[in-house]
């Protein structure tokens, strides 16, 4: 063994090591997790109605004494295998909303529902690629006036997103408009709800008692660094997706309500109001061909992972921004906009905060209340799953509907404590990934 590399000793000790076998079990169970949470602690199930103790687990009987957990971190660039769990529950959460299941009836599917895209306005022209109707790329800005750039880009060509002028580009309304999207979200639900009363020729304040919106939602980052919403929008009867919404209304009035909500929302900010960009994607859900549940609900499941990296920015927290040269894959457009969300902080806070968030410092995934399950839900379901499969391969019979866990836990540690764990984690990622 001597004669082997380094590395391959270490890894070579660690399978010899007598609490292997059981840390690799932990590891396999978390995913492959790139950063998982070593927990010590214990916890007890109980059946509520008994008060009886079924079973006991404590992390001092394990052999590595602790517990292996994984992170959780929806974005792909932190934890590949937690983001696609992530994705997988998005998936359904979406799909539920749209087709039913869980806790969702079937019937919803007839509702009138729509996969709506918006936009944030230009503040200035960047380098951007698009296809004429022959399939040939056109050029990027040829233009008379203003920045122009006449070079057909490739799809991978790092001047994508890139401002053609820096110096006109307006950087501090690009990271203003970001941190107050999710206020223009709110504000544009409630211009909807305001259209579909008139549409319904009721109060507003009378609503609810006719007709529900109920949406999800998902921010992307365009490379322009710019956040977009892809939102499902539903309606629905006044108790909720088990009821059919109004007799009369469809799907082209709900697109109809959601435009003129759209052009009608803004947020005044001192010295500029901010509103949606002109591009507004609209498109019916149907059940057999075109945008159908399954395919909205894999492509916002698909974005639910994806973070401000995109968009050539660094995806943690920034101290300070003196050395930005420093920082690998940092986009000189990122750049910018995170100096102006520096500048710009002294009268919005915040802004400091989610500098490398390009200023966004929103949910990346939400829903309203009624839209569909939760993603506790979804969650609490895996493991009682999985605790079921547990008991069935040891052999013990099913535990109680009515059951609890009552547990202390206290984390010690984050991450793998070699290199050798690491590559170990790593070859049961790829596992994975063939089976």
């Amino acid at each position: 063994m001597t004669d082997l590399p380094r590395w391959m000793q270490h890894l070579g000790e660690r399978a010899a090591a007598p609490d292997f076998h059981r840390w690799r079990e932990m590891v396999t169970a978390a995913g492959g997790c790139t950063h998982p949470i070593r927990l010590v602690g214990s916890s007890s199930t109980v059946d509520t109605t008994t008060g009886e103790v079924l079973a006991t687990y404590d992390t001092a009987d394990e052999p590595t004494g602790y517990l292996l957990t994984a992170c959780g971190n929806r974005r792909a660039s932190r934890c590949e295998s937690c983001a696609r769990v992530y994705a997988d529950d998005t998936f359904h959460l979406i799909r539920s909303g749209l087709a039913g299941g869980r806790d969702v009836p079937e019937s919803v599917a007839a509702h009138p529902r729509v996969f709506a895209t918006f936009t944030a306005p230009s503040f200035g022209p960047v380098h951007s690629r698009s296809l004429s109707r022959d399939g040939r790329t056109r050029p990027c800005h040829p233009r008379d006036n203003g920045p122009t750039c006449l070079s057909r880009h490739q799809e991978d060509d790092p001047k994508l997103g890139q401002a053609i002028d820096p110096d006109t580009y307006d950087y501090a309304g690009a990271v203003l408009w970001n941190h107050h999207a999710a206020e223009l979200w709110h504000v544009f639900t409630v211009y909807l709800r305001r259209q579909l009363a008139e549409h319904l020729a009721v109060p507003r304040s009378k609503l609810n008692d006719h007709l529900r919106a109920e949406y999800a939602k998902v921010a992307e980052y365009q490379s322009r660094g710019l956040v977009h919403f892809h939102a499902v929008v539903r309606l629905d009867g006044p108790n909720g997706p088990a009821e059919h919404p109004p007799f009369g209304i469809t799907a082209d009035d709900l697109t109809s309500a959601i435009t003129t909500a759209a052009r009608s929302a803004t947020v005044a900010l001192p010295g500029r109001t901010l509103r949606w960009g002109k591009q507004l994607d609209i498109r019916p859900i149907t059940t057999d061909a075109g945008w159908t549940d399954k395919r909205v609900a894999r492509y916002i499941a698909k974005y639910a992972t994806k973070g401000a990296e995109a968009a050539g920015t660094v995806n943690r927290p920034l101290r300070n921004i003196q050395h930005l040269d420093r920082i690998r894959g940092l986009t000189p457009h990122a750049r910018r906009m995170i100096e102006a969300c520096w500048a710009e902080s002294t009268h919005y806070p915040r802004l400091r905060d989610w500098a490398h968030m390009l200023g966004y410092g929103g949910h990346f995934s939400t829903k309203s209340r009624r839209y569909s399950t939760t993603l506790t839900t979804i969650r609490r379901d895996r493991a009682d799953h999985r605790a079921t499969q547990a008991r069935d391969s040891a052999g013990l019979p099913p535990l109680p509907d009515h059951t609890d866990r009552f547990g202390t836990w206290q984390v010690i540690g984050t991450g793998y404590k070699t290199t050798a764990e690491e590559t170990w984690a790593e070859h049961i990622r790829e596992q994975r990934r063939a089976g």
